[in-house]
């Protein structure tokens, strides 16, 4: 708070550096790619300490759970050994917020793991990496990390996932027509371009969330290019308002699988039904589709830098902006054109299209490599988000089966609906941030 279907939210950001994964079995190999490097590095290295005081000490509440400092510092070590980019510590409370409302939805379904089923799931983590459950406890353990904190960050995982199961296993149900569909769309000779416009909605509380919810329902019954223009003037809070909602063309292998597989189903003219964003909810209207003479992609890998520019919208902010723009030729210029950034301040991370934040990945689908968008900002609107693609990596298909592409969609609505739901439980949630006070 990152198959497609994995609903272990918090290993989804665990390797922004990893290949797109296809099941948490896969998922697992990804992040060991990145791992054993750092497994490696440890050796030899002592424990990092964990502050003697205030280990118990609340740093955050979700609902009735507290997440101490000691759970804090524990992940942070753990995302340590793991090489995870970005913030660490942002990263961390990012995540046992997000495992603290899933272990809750967990505990309300009724939905429970076993010991032997935690042990498999770790088995088959530290597998992917040639190591014995064992093997890779004393590894962490050099570095201050408990095997009581791996342990809970597999069973957390596996809980949410079997909630999501049991709440849409039986409802995510794929006709013959969507795969016939799907392997048109991936036939050799056979990519699409679609021609979109967007409508963004507001939803930063449960109350929003709702309005925004019952609106998008009303947008997705459009059927005209004229009321949709109309609707996105008045209600978007999409930068792209200004244009009527309309975005330029875009390869359908570039937007975010959720997406793609309403798109390509609509007629010219009509909606998606309401797609959750960070802090929104968005419905995206069909005007036109486009046949490429060229393979489509399997999976893209877009690598990306974010720039946090204090001011929001403000001038100062977007005269900033411009200058960078105008001296950064790509990527790697960022960091000697912003002296003294931090990694909350700039973020660069290499990602599957589908763990991609939505809004990310629509911005970052309408730019070529050296591009920069400045429509967005943080959901606080404190900071404008200097967002510049620095590459696209396309891997082309091999032969799937019926079956095969019968439960990658399969998972790839899971993935959706889980998104979906563990937004909602966020909105709805009572947290309390003990930081700083």
């Amino acid at each position: 708070m990152r198959d497609r279907t994995t609903p272990m939210g918090s290993f989804r950001q665990l390797n922004k550096q990893s290949a797109p994964r296809k099941s948490t079995a896969s998922a697992w190999t990804s992040a060991a790619s990145g791992v054993v490097l750092g497994l490696v590095s440890l050796l030899g290295l002592g424990a990092s300490p964990v502050h003697a005081q205030n280990l118990f000490a609340p740093v955050k509440k979700v609902n009735d759970r507290v997440i101490t400092a000691y759970e804090l510092e524990q992940r942070v070590a753990f995302l340590t050994v793991l090489r995870a980019p970005g913030n660490l510590r942002e990263l961390a409370i990012e995540q046992l917020t997000d495992e603290a409302l899933q272990q809750q939805a967990a505990d309300t379904a009724g939905v429970s793991v076993t010991a032997e089923e935690v042990l498999a799931g770790m088995s088959e983590f530290t597998g992917r990496f040639n190591l014995e459950v064992e093997a890779f406890n004393n590894i962490i353990a050099q570095s201050g990390v408990a095997p009581e904190t791996f342990r809970d960050f597999v069973s957390h995982g596996l809980a949410w996932r079997g909630v999501v199961r049991a709440r849409w296993r039986g409802r995510v149900n794929i006709t013959d027509d969507e795969i016939d569909r799907q392997l048109s769309l991936t036939a050799p000779g056979q990519n699409v371009r679609v021609l979109l416009s967007e409508i963004i909605l507001p939803a930063r509380n449960p109350e929003e969330l709702q309005s925004a919810n019952l609106r998008a329902s009303e947008l997705s019954k459009i059927t005209t290019l004229g009321a949709f223009a109309t609707a996105a003037r008045s209600v978007s809070v999409a930068p792209s308002r200004k244009v009527s909602g309309r975005m330029n063309w875009i390869d359908a292998a570039d937007l975010p699988p959720a997406i793609v597989a309403q798109v390509v189903a609509l007629a010219p003219g009509h909606v998606t039904e309401p797609v959750p964003v960070k802090n929104g909810v968005a419905v995206f209207q069909l005007r036109a589709i486009e046949e490429l003479d060229r393979p489509i992609p399997a999976d893209v890998t877009v690598t990306y830098s974010a720039l946090m520019i204090p001011g929001g919208r403000s001038a100062e902010a977007l005269a900033q902006a411009a200058e960078l723009r105008a001296k950064a030729d790509g990527c790697n210029d960022l960091f000697g054109l912003f002296p003294g950034s931090t990694e909350a301040q700039i973020r660069h991370q290499s990602l599957p299209i589908g763990e991609l934040p939505t809004r990310y990945a629509v911005e970052l689908a309408q730019l070529d490599e050296g591009e920069v968008s400045t429509a967005l900002t943080t959901e606080n609107g404190q900071n404008l988000v200097f967002l510049m693609l620095c590459s696209r990596s396309r891997d082309l298909p091999e032969e799937v089966s019926r079956d095969q592409l019968r439960v990658r969609l399969q998972n790839q609505r899971l993935q959706a609906y889980s998104t979906a739901y563990l937004e909602e439980l966020r909105a709805a949630a009572f947290i309390e941030d003990y930081r700083g006070q």
